[in-house]
């Protein structure tokens, strides 16, 4: 598939949910999480709803590294204390607070937009670090923030490779099915802008509530505008209800998703009925074994045992926890949240196995690496 730079899994379903309790036993106000020998970060996620693979996902590929990481015994260990929000703003916003009140040393790997909205003003107020959110919205970027270090690119880099690829096919009849919600609107705007640089408005616009699947409406509205694409901006759930939805419906053009709709888990919602859906990624392929990085993450999935799925969401949970750990070992005699900050602003250009990632003072977004993917519709991806 196409790839572009611009400018420049996880535990089984069963598994974790016996899991849970062992996580909420970890939840004690009174405790203080910090210790002389080890670093707690706090993790509001979805674990469980219509998002749920994507905070078990990434919870997963980070926990694989930092697992490595403790057992080599290189400094403190670093844990990571998990709360479910079921990717709901307000329940991220008390659960950070939680977090922040056992004094957590940082907070990492959020999931979503709305919930990321909702909770960096609390860790900013608190000046704690906010490291990693899995979202690419604009809005959690500018203004520059010195407690917010991103890993991913954009959702306006993704939006743009994907038009540009929709344009370079001929297909200039573009509609979009986004989330009624902060997540839903930033990928919109990228769409727009996307389109509107090359003389294109949308033709139908249609959104459906988040954790919702209730895309009836959409179907019909976008239906009647007769597009040649769809660009969805939604979880994996709702974007694989509408497909299913718009294609009984008589739909025969193409959909086109943004990185956070989960690929592995929508491939695995759709089956058959995946082949040809296309995913934007801001990670490289965890498939592709040609890559170092790749090659890297798979191993530690082995010498593990195998407990975290090869997929795209566990990938970026693995990188943002290397990311995180970079930061850490920079730090140097700098103690505390402090020295964290400078030490993942010190970094400037680096590689880890092959992705080049870029943090400084000024510049607090790592990556903007964007690729192409497709389902095969047997529950894999091609890139």
């Amino acid at each position: 598939m196409t790839n572009q730079k611009v400018s420049a899994g996880g535990l089984s379903r069963r598994a974790f949910a016996c899991g849970l309790s062992s996580v909420a036993a970890l939840a004690v106000p009174s405790l203080r999480a910090q210790s002389s020998s080890r670093i707690v970060l706090g993790q509001s996620a979805a674990f469980t709803g219509a998002a749920a693979q994507l905070g078990i996902q990434f919870n997963a590929g980070a926990k694989l590294f930092f697992d490595q990481y403790n057992a080599q015994g290189a400094g403190k260990r670093i844990e990571i204390e998990t709360l479910d929000d079921g990717y709901e703003p307000d329940r991220c916003a008390e659960n950070t607070q939680k977090l922040l009140d056992r004094d957590v040393f940082a907070l990492f790997g959020y999931i979503g937009t709305p919930t990321s909205l909702a909770a960096l003003p609390l860790a900013t107020k608190a000046e704690v670090p906010f490291i990693a959110p899995f979202t690419g919205a604009m809005s959690l970027r500018q203004p520059f923030n010195r407690m917010a270090f991103h890993l991913r690119a954009s959702y306006n880099d993704e939006t743009e490779l994907i038009v540009k690829n929709l344009h370079n096919l001929g297909l200039t009849r573009v509609a979009v099915f986004y989330q009624n919600d902060a997540y839903g609107k930033a990928g919109l705007d990228g769409t727009l802008l996307a389109l509107a640089s090359r003389g294109l408005k949308p033709v139908a616009l249609a959104t459906v509530e988040r954790n919702s699947v209730d895309v009836a409406a959409a179907v019909a509205t976008i239906g009647s505008a007769n597009p040649q694409a769809v660009v969805q901006i939604s979880a994996y759930k709702s974007c694989a209800a509408y497909i299913r939805a718009a294609r009984k419906a008589g739909f025969g053009g193409s959909f086109y998703n943004v990185s956070f709709v989960g690929t592995q888990a929508l491939a695995d919602e759709l089956g058959k009925d995946g082949a040809g859906v296309v995913v934007s990624q801001v990670v490289p392929s965890p498939y592709n074994s040609a890559k170092a990085l790749t090659r890297e993450f798979r191993d530690a999935i082995a010498q593990g045992g195998n407990k975290v799925q090869v997929n795209f969401s566990s990938m970026e949970g693995y990188l943002a926890a290397r990311l995180l750990a970079e930061g850490l070992k920079r730090s140097g005699s700098r103690a505390g949240r402090d020295g964290l900050i400078a030490g993942l602003e010190s970094i400037g250009e680096m590689s880890m196995g092959g992705f080049s990632v870029t943090l400084s003072a000024k510049d607090h977004v790592a990556s903007q690496f964007v690729e192409l993917s497709m389902l095969s519709g047997d529950g894999k991806v091609r890139t």
